[in-house]
């Protein structure tokens, strides 16, 4: 895999624990066991442009105020939808 970062050919798939804001800006929430790229080369842990944009609907869409302070990357992404996409998104 290649990093994003460096350009090194030994990016690796792993999980990693991140910390997000919240769309309206009220506070962070931790992540865990996120899906993510970590390059040993260059050190950079990331997580992709799709992956980014995936949270950051699925956090748009929900109601956040029922968020725990903590949760996996699973049982935030199996958080029922308040709308079934993101209408506000016009990149497509």
């Amino acid at each position: 895999m290649k990093c994003q970062w460096c350009g090194s050919n030994t990016a690796q798939e792993t999980n990693n624990t991140v910390y997000w804001e919240l769309p309206d800006g009220t506070k962070a929430i931790e992540i865990r066991e996120t899906p993510s790229i970590h390059c040993p080369e260059c050190g950079m842990t990331y997580q992709s442009d799709e992956l980014v944009k995936e949270i950051e609907d699925q956090l748009f869409l929900i109601d956040t105020s029922k968020l725990e302070k903590s949760m996996t990357f699973e049982t935030l992404m199996a958080v029922p939808r308040l709308l079934k996409r993101n209408y506000f998104d016009f990149s497509k």
